[in-house]
């Protein structure tokens, strides 16, 4: 055992040194809630750690790995691939919610520079009131997700249509390494720069990006903006099957059309429409009422929502949802044209766009989603791939599923799929897992104290659990061999396995260099 472990006092009065005895949390209530993510309970961390400024930051990594401490970044908490759940028993995890600071909003450059501990949702409130936005403007966990994590995980969703990955989106970042320095990339790695421009020579941006924690710790990021585009249009479509609505979202996807376009199958439709209440509801409207632009087409809009209701998506096999947005209506309304000759190309039956609408309108709504709508637990797993591909990877997932129908149907698993775009070159396929068993606390403290409430409180499952992982590591490493890409890696993707021999000397030997005792997240990407 390290020296960490047997001086716990001497652990915290060090760390106690860099930020103030107030922000080391050491309590073994702490220390297990910290350390676990939305998929796992793992080991729980010898002590949490909260820096208010990049400076603090630097003597806190600098010291736990000094200390033998393995050191994590953890941000808002949403990761579901164990991207910050300690791999070993002396880790000290670094809470990022304190650094979470709009430091410019930069209106004659056209950048942001935020802090990363600051949400997608507060970003992007400061922005919306000036008028702007960054291309990629966060997740749907973005009430709680923040800017590092999304840049460490690289995410996808609000802007992703025509924008790509969060990763997309990025400038700069300031970045604290292993043994305490800190490093800018992009234009302002030159000492007389600002930044303000991403490729001067290598990119050294795209390092810490998608890395899931392990190279460093993003203190700053820098992102472009975008003036907000203030004409919208909200479709939504029924296919009869997978196939045409697969080959509807690529087309629209290759013709960048759409901000913003996903998709469900049945079983998650019927989720989605079951999880939501009156209350939400009403909640709802009041978002889409005070998005239209005015008081008369925000009251015409919410009341064609209220008058569809729900029972629309009764008769609903495959449905796609789509927004688009441009600078002013008759170029939104030619893209909605577009959009539809596309979908009816390929035999769509045009419905009700509440759902587009609504979500659109409540950007980050509370993250109720985390659960199933009678309480179950929830787990997605996902693989991008070319669109040239889409269909024979749905159809070798399908085929898994039904491998392992007799388990799901004797464990009560229930499996959906969300489909979604990303720029003209991607496509997203999300599995997601749905199961009776127990909520953990992470769940306690991230969903609505009313909505949690009102569902059911199920047992602990095992052997669902089990069952569950046991047919998600068959779909990792389906997706392998089919060549997927992921987001949100961490350290349940087979991200080493997959890499070429040649790639994965280089992704090492870029490791060896950032953090040679290997400290810093160790677990996460495949490193030991």
């Amino acid at each position: 055992m390290n020296q960490a472990h047997r001086t716990d006092d001497g652990l915290r009065q060090r760390l106690g040194d860099c930020v103030g005895p107030d922000h080391v949390l050491t309590d073994a209530k702490a220390c297990h809630f910290y350390a676990q993510d939305v998929s796992t309970t793992g080991l729980p961390a010898v002590a949490v750690v909260q820096p208010g400024t990049t400076r603090e930051l630097s003597a806190v990594v600098k010291t736990a790995v000094a200390l033998g401490c393995d050191v994590i970044p953890r941000g808002g908490g949403m990761s579901y691939t164990r991207g910050y759940v300690p791999s070993g028993d002396n880790a000290v995890i670094v809470d990022m919610s304190r650094m979470a600071r709009i430091v410019e909003i930069n209106e004659q450059d056209m950048t942001v520079t935020v802090e990363c501990g600051c949400t997608w949702a507060t970003l992007h409130a400061a922005l919306e009131a000036k008028g702007l936005r960054t291309p990629y403007w966060g997740t749907l966990s973005g009430l709680k997700a923040t800017i590092g994590g999304g840049l460490s995980q690289n995410s996808v969703f609000w802007g992703s249509g025509q924008h790509g990955t969060a990763a997309d989106s990025v400038l700069s970042l300031e970045v604290v390494l292993a043994d305490g320095s800190i490093v800018d990339t992009g234009s302002a790695s030159q000492v007389n720069a600002s930044p303000f421009f991403r490729h001067f020579g290598p990119d050294l941006t795209g390092v810490f990006t998608g890395d899931t924690g392990a190279l460093g710790f993003k203190s700053r990021a820098t992102l472009r903006l975008i003036p907000t585009l203030p004409a919208r249009e909200y479709l939504a479509f029924d296919f009869a099957g997978a196939e045409a609505a697969i080959a509807a979202m690529s087309d629209i996807s290759r013709h960048n059309l759409a901000s913003e376009c996903f998709g469900f199958d049945p079983f998650l439709q019927v989720q989605r429409m079951k999880r939501q209440s009156l209350r939400a509801d009403v909640k709802a409207l009041a978002g889409v009422v005070k998005s239209s632009g005015s008081v008369l087409r925000g009251v015409q809009a919410g009341a064609k929502v209220a008058l569809a209701g729900r029972r629309y998506m009764a008769d609903v096999a495959y449905s796609v949802q789509v927004v688009v947005e441009d600078r002013n209506a008759p170029a939104a309304a030619a893209r909605a044209a577009e959009v539809r000759r596309l979908c009816a190309a390929h035999s769509a039956r045009e419905i009700e766009n509440s759902i587009p609408r609504i979500t659109r309108s409540n950007p980050f709504g509370p993250l109720n989603s985390m659960l199933g709508p009678e309480g179950e637990r929830w787990l997605p797993v996902h693989g991008l791939f070319p669109h040239s591909r889409i269909q024979s990877a749905f159809d070798a997932v399908q085929s898994l599923l039904e491998r392992h129908a007799d388990a799901c149907a004797e464990y009560d698993i229930g499996t959906g799929y969300l489909f979604a775009t990303v720029s003209t070159n991607c496509f997203l396929l999300e599995p997601v897992f749905f199961w009776p068993d127990e909520i953990d606390a992470i769940h306690e403290a991230s969903v609505e104290p009313g909505h949690l409430a009102r569902l059911k409180r199920f047992p602990a499952n095992p052997q669902a659990r089990a069952a569950v992982m046991a047919i998600r590591g068959e779909m990792l490493e389906l997706f392998s061999e089919l060549g997927a890409s992921h987001l949100q890696i961490g350290k349940s993707y087979r991200y080493r396995e997959g890499l070429s021999d040649e790639a994965w000397q280089l992704v090492s030997a870029i490791k060896r260099a950032l953090d040679p005792q290997g400290r810093v997240n160790p677990g996460s990407l495949g490193f030991d």
